[in-house]
């Protein structure tokens, strides 16, 4: 239905809103030779986004710059990792501080700022969860690995049921938990893992006018237990809205009927919040609170694993659980290097600091609504634009070459991910079919940035629909 065309003339294309910040000067080797150097002496597994890469040497807020010292939008945060803004002028000077005194020591001896960090991320979980109890590892394949263990030891059983088409790591055990072909390999992976369907609105046999969609998805998961465990579980993973899934949300009601299950089944309830958590998705602090992450007041996982935007670009993440699992992992040693490193606990209470007394969940509300509104005008437009998926500053937008049928269109989403970044705007794409455009920026963005981006989108949607 699309054919690519020639780009617009530049007098007609979007231009970025005017900032006062000037890069520094770039004085480093050339795009050509830090590819040429990345070929050579980094394994070929690093892939880079472009047929043409960018090479950002600067960030300041919601805007990166390239060694040219051409400025770029960026609306994916390093996929979902920058929450509050490139450098933010609080985390940085938090960091140097604490550069300047001491870098590292680990957990075996006292350090004040993990303790502080750690009693202020607990104060942000609803007082009725019991959730105090906080364990800081490196990544959210980490995070996720730990919830497995922990799952497995409470409860004494082996199996876990996590959702197809979801993402938890790619390390040795979360591995077994993601459900895209695309991040398996050929290995023995995921003893005891079973994955449920996916309660997917748009193209699942319940759609957005099912009410009771939620529950109708979560019956797969009694099911599942009766004819592939053996009754009983160690427990259930879900994030509240699939990130690299492409932003598919729960619907209302499926998280409290998946958990009364997992739970009359022996098992915990795990939230993979690496993505939806610290108020990205407007309405709550984090996912499982809010009724469009499939949740709502009163739902409350066993185990919270988190990462990303938890450190604002630094290697950190947590898992937080009740006193009583996490005392779990004492009958024998478990040990984390660097969890809880000193520049890395500062960097993660600076992040939160902001985040609370700054009040970017409330901005993710009030600027989520105007782009999801901006968004629903281009759908109006674009025939390409499927469904438009998720809250507050997480969004999905789900091409598709024909409405009817839904078939994914992956071809013009890569030409529209390519020609965006032409017109200086840095997006992400995702799903299993990579169909979907993935907008989750920096909170700190401005109206002015989220208009920049509509505009944008409008040219490159349109140039792919051949208009």
């Amino acid at each position: 239905m699309s054919t690519l065309t020639a780009p617009k003339a530049a007098a007609s294309l979007p231009q970025l809103p005017t900032f006062s910040h000037k890069p520094a000067p770039y004085t480093g080797p050339s795009k050509d030779e830090v590819l040429a150097m990345r070929k050579e002496f980094c394994t070929p597994a690093l892939v880079t986004y472009y047929k043409n890469p960018v090479m950002f040497v600067e960030g300041k807020m919601q805007y990166l710059f390239d060694e040219t010292g051409r400025r770029y939008l960026d609306v994916f945060g390093g996929i979902v990792t920058v929450s509050i803004g490139h450098c933010h002028p609080k985390v940085i000077a938090a960091v140097n501080a604490q550069n300047a005194l001491l870098q590292h020591v680990t957990t075996i001896y006292l350090h004040p700022t993990i303790a502080q960090y750690a009693k202020k991320l607990a104060s942000t979980f609803p007082k009725e969860s019991g959730l105090t109890s906080v364990y800081f590892v490196n990544s959210g394949s980490d995070a996720n690995d730990l919830a497995m263990l922990m799952a497995r030891l409470h409860t004494g059983n082996f199996d876990l049921i996590a959702l197809r088409n979801g993402y938890h790591g790619g390390t040795a055990g979360p591995v077994g938990l993601t459900a895209h072909s695309t991040w398996k390999y050929n290995t023995p992976q995921g003893f005891g893992i079973h994955h449920a369907v996916l309660p997917d609105r748009f193209r699942g046999p319940y759609g957005y006018d099912d009410a009771k969609a939620g529950e109708k998805y979560a019956a797969d998961i009694n099911d599942l237990i009766r004819t592939a465990t053996p009754g009983k579980v160690a427990g259930f993973i879900a994030e509240p809205m699939q990130g690299v899934g492409g932003v598919v949300e729960m619907p209302p009601g499926y998280l409290p009927a998946a958990y009364k299950t997992v739970r009359d089944a022996g098992g915990l309830c795990i939230s993979d919040e690496v993505q939806t958590g610290f108020g990205r998705t407007g309405e709550n602090f984090w996912g499982f609170q809010t009724v469009g992450g499939g949740g709502g007041p009163g739902v409350n996982p066993d185990i919270v694993t988190m990462a990303k935007g938890i450190g604002n670009g630094c290697p950190l993440a947590a898992v937080v659980t009740r006193p009583e699992i996490a005392k779990t992992l004492t009958s024998r040693i478990h040990f984390n290097t660097f969890g809880g490193n000193p520049v890395s606990m500062a960097q993660g209470l600076a992040t939160l600091n902001v985040l609370i007394d700054e009040n970017y969940q409330a901005q993710a509300m009030t600027k989520g609504a105007r782009l999801f509104a901006g968004l629903r005008e281009l759908q109006k437009k674009h025939p390409l634009i499927g469904d438009i998926r998720g809250r507050g500053l997480m969004c999905g937008v789900d091409l598709v070459t024909d409405r009817t049928t839904k078939a994914p269109a992956t071809a013009q989403c890569a030409q529209i991910f390519e020609r965006s970044k032409d017109l200086g705007l840095i997006i992400g794409k995702g799903g299993l079919a990579g169909n979907v455009l993935r907008i989750k920026p920096p909170m700190c963005l401005s109206e002015a940035d989220i208009d920049f981006m509509l505009a944008v989108l409008d040219v490159a949607i349109g140039e792919a629909e051949g208009k």
